[in-house]
């Protein structure tokens, strides 16, 4: 948790930027029967059986201190699009030394995904692009990426979307006027904090670490 957090303390420099990934899966929904439309006094009214049409994934990911995003919708989610996602976020710092990319343990968020799909040397010229940095197991939360889902959930996935290609367009229209719009995080949670807020797991691992309790 402290290198995650160390991380995020850190200003923005180009050349070793901090980008936020993870993935969530979104599910299809449509319509049995076409809402009622709106009239004047009154809201568009949703018959409250729908239909399903599957699932996908959105994989994306943002540079907190730049408000940059970078997101694609894929039917599934496995070692394979998450190869092509870093190889995609590759591309997109072309003059970082190292992208420093934070992520949950998840199976597929490892290099040895970039083996499996990639040949050798691509495998590794890939690899050396990133600096993976992960979350403790049970602490997404740390991601920041999951502040942007929640807006996403929001603004985009609180309706009925019945087609990847339209929940495709929708997120992918939000997140790039977001991206536009350079809206950045303001993380508050230091390691200050949370050697006090959470005071009693840190004295669990070690009694001496009772000098950062709160007085």
């Amino acid at each position: 948790m402290e290198q995650v957090l160390a991380v995020y303390a850190e200003p923005d420099d180009p050349a070793y930027p901090v980008v936020c990934f993870d993935e969530r899966p979104c599910f299809l929904i449509g319509e049995e029967r076409a809402p009622l439309p709106m009239q004047p006094g009154q809201v568009q009214k949703e018959h409250s059986a729908d239909t399903r049409h599957g699932s996908c994934a959105l994989l994306a990911a943002i540079e907190p201190l730049t408000g940059r995003r970078i997101a694609v919708v894929t039917p599934q989610r496995t070692m394979q699009e998450d190869t092509e996602f870093c190889q995609h976020l590759a591309a997109a710092y072309p003059d970082a030394v190292t992208i420093r990319l934070v992520q949950d343990n998840l199976n597929t968020h490892h290099p040895r995904a970039f083996d499996a799909h990639l040949p050798a040397a691509d495998a590794f010229a890939l690899a050396q692009r990133f600096t993976f940095i992960y979350t403790p197991k049970g602490a997404r939360w740390l991601n920041m990426i999951e502040c942007e889902f929640a807006v996403i959930s929001r603004q985009c996935l609180n309706r009925r979307i019945p087609t990847i290609e339209q929940l495709r367009t929708q997120i992918l229209t939000l997140l790039e006027e977001r991206s536009a719009k350079q809206v950045t995080i303001h993380w508050q949670f230091s390691i200050e904090k949370a050697r006090t807020t959470m005071n009693r797991h840190y004295r669990t691992v070690n009694p001496a670490n009772e000098k950062y309790q709160k007085t």
